[in-house]
């Protein structure tokens, strides 16, 4: 599937070393302020080439808007947009022809369609994740009327961990890390050094999401949201609130008591019978180590045949640093889009719309 959303729809296209990428937003609300420059900083955000800290490849990563917006806001109708690719080095992917890259998409993707795209993984690459963060800066035009806010940062780099959750560093930072930068940083650097590549986990927030999001049994908000973040490029495991530490609690620790003035504890993570309570949505995003890496590895070829080989190109040593970029473009969009489904939900709504 291509499409992403319900009531807000991104469809994506475009390969990895293709002319372009781009996307078309549908759904989203008519007399929006669209603010291009907010749109192309959250792009930048993601850019590859910007620092030692990612793949050298320097795409410019230019944003371009068809249609939908008139004299500077939404009219309600598909935004057609396009980034194209600048800077393609396919030469380097001629080694790759008949062979299966270790963890990557390349042999299940030749299983599913039977054709082998080699030149940079084509539809499989994570550079498609770049039209996800354009859609994720539309949605965030339209959460930000209702005052909701997601933030995103590298909470873990292989063992490193934070021992802080600071935004404000993570919006400073090269690595946008939320604690302990510079030790994250050599752990980077020394997998990098090693022709090796390492993991890293991003903790998310989204704060100001009033209770009611969410379409129930089928369509809850935390089966949304994992069905979204798992779908990002070297993503294996989500955690909402306490995640896995539940497992480990008791009902009387688990449980968010109540008082007069709210939920005294938020270890639901924000969500309760997958619809928001009005507390902060918490989220832990773990993502594997880049596979791209350097050293000799063992494979099979488009014959079936043991081979070894040595790969060449321009790969990030830490896909989570990007990474994070990602899921808070992919959270917002899924708040935006149970945002608007919410506003039919029941009779009340229906009629503050229509009287």
């Amino acid at each position: 599937m291509n499409t992403f959303g319900v009531k807000l729809r991104l469809t994506t296209f475009g390969e990895s070393h293709g002319k372009a990428i781009g996307g078309v937003i549908d759904g989203l609300p008519a007399g929006i302020k669209i603010d291009e420059e907010f749109l192309q900083s959250e792009l930048d955000k993601r850019r590859p080439g910007k620092n030692k800290f990612s793949t050298p490849r320097d795409e410019a990563d230019k944003l371009e808007i068809f249609s939908g917006i008139f004299e500077g806001f939404s009219t309600g109708t598909p935004i057609g947009f396009a980034i194209f690719n600048q800077n393609q080095k396919s030469n380097d992917y001629e080694n790759l022809k008949n062979i299966f890259r270790p963890g990557h998409a390349d042999f299940t993707y030749f299983k599913k369609f039977k054709i082998r795209d080699y030149k940079g993984g084509g539809r499989s690459s994570a550079r498609e994740t770049a039209v996800r963060v354009v859609g994720g800066a539309f949605s965030a035009l339209l959460l930000n009327e209702f005052g909701i806010k997601v933030q995103s940062g590298v909470l873990k780099v292989g063992n490193i961990l934070a021992d802080d959750i600071d935004f404000e560093l993570a919006r400073k930072s090269e690595i946008f890390s939320l604690g302990k930068e510079e030790a994250m940083k050599d752990e980077i650097l020394k997998a990098k050094q090693t022709h090796d590549s390492v993991g890293a986990c991003v903790f998310t927030k989204a704060s100001g999401v009033p209770a009611g999001l969410g379409e129930v049994l089928y369509d809850k908000l935390d089966a949304r949201l994992a069905y979204a973040i798992m779908g990002i490029n070297g993503v294996k495991a989500i955690e909402i609130g306490e995640g896995v530490n539940a497992s480990c609690m008791f009902g009387s620790q688990n449980n968010d008591q109540m008082d007069e003035s709210g939920f005294l504890t938020n270890h639901s993570g924000g969500i309760l019978g997958g619809i928001s309570n009005s507390n902060d949505i918490i989220l832990k995003s773990h993502f594997k180590p880049t596979p791209s890496i350097f050293k000799s590895q063992k494979t099979t070829n488009l014959e079936n045949q043991n081979v070894e080989f040595e790969l060449r190109g321009r790969h990030d040593p830490c896909i989570g640093i990007r990474g994070s970029v990602v899921v808070t473009a992919m959270v917002r969009i899924v708040l935006a889009d149970m945002l608007l489904l919410n506003a039919t939900s029941n009779l009340d709504n229906l009629t503050k719309i229509y009287n």
